[in-house]
């Protein structure tokens, strides 16, 4: 049962890893920059609606009419916080590099609190023993880690087309899954506290994706292929969230 619990709490860094992969099968030219930003802001759009806030909201709604104030408190606090760091960045790096590590912060926030849900998940269930919850927890890190595909893709992609080589932006692409795995051990030792504090953290990383798809990734896709593939990567990512989440 522990290395199964270990494998599942490794899905969604496998996830991640695999997404970050494909960067080895993409050909050296022709890389489009307004098809993968469009497609990278859609993916991390979506998946900040679906696997964030809106999670966010059902977990808080012991308050009632108010149950958005820990998802919308922590929304601006990740919103403030990636502007007074990418303020810091731009004092030692050039405008291109900020945006490239803001980018890279953010999807590496987002998945903290979604390594954190799978460590509640598989708590809960060491808690209970019961095989259904166990089996729910299970099949919630499998769908972490098939979200988590394209999101490995959307970090590598846009680094090798930026200059970077494969095996660099694969390297970062699948680093920035593995604080998943350290998030939900974590959170198992923690499962109490964690599950207070989780709206405001799943707020926390909303807010700072949408504030990079807008300021730095939809830029960037302005005209008809990026918008169709901001729908592209936003479809997807939609289905991927409600068919697995």
């Amino acid at each position: 049962m522990n290395c199964i619990v270990f494998l599942g709490i490794l899905l969604p860094f496998i996830g991640t890893t695999l997404g970050a992969f494909l960067v080895f099968f993409s050909k050296k030219t022709g890389s489009d920059s307004k098809a993968l930003s469009g497609f990278a802001a859609g993916v991390m759009v979506a998946a900040s609606v679906w696997s964030l806030i809106i999670p966010a909201v059902e977990m808080s709604e012991k308050l009632g009419i108010f149950a958005f104030l820990p998802m919308l408190s922590g929304f601006w606090f990740g919103l403030l916080f990636l502007i007074i760091t990418e303020t810091a960045l731009s004092r030692f790096t050039a405008r291109n590099e900020v945006g490239r590590l803001s980018f890279l912060i953010a999807v590496v926030l987002h998945n903290i609190p979604e390594g954190m849900a799978v460590g509640v998940a598989f708590a809960a269930a060491a808690a209970t023993g019961e095989r259904a919850i166990f089996t729910g927890a299970l099949l919630l890190s499998f769908g972490m880690a098939m979200q988590n595909i394209p999101e490995g893709a959307i970090i590598s992609l846009p680094l090798k087309s930026s200059g970077t080589s494969k095996a660099g932006s694969f390297l970062l692409g699948s680093l920035s899954g593995i604080v998943e795995p350290i998030a939900a051990i974590i959170t198992m030792f923690f499962s109490s506290s964690a599950q207070t504090v989780l709206p405001v953290f799943l707020g926390f990383a909303a807010g700072a994706m949408i504030y990079v798809s807008v300021s730095e990734l939809i830029p960037k896709a302005h005209g008809l292929k990026g918008a169709l593939w901001f729908c592209m990567g936003f479809s997807v990512m939609m289905v991927l969230d409600i068919a697995l989440g």
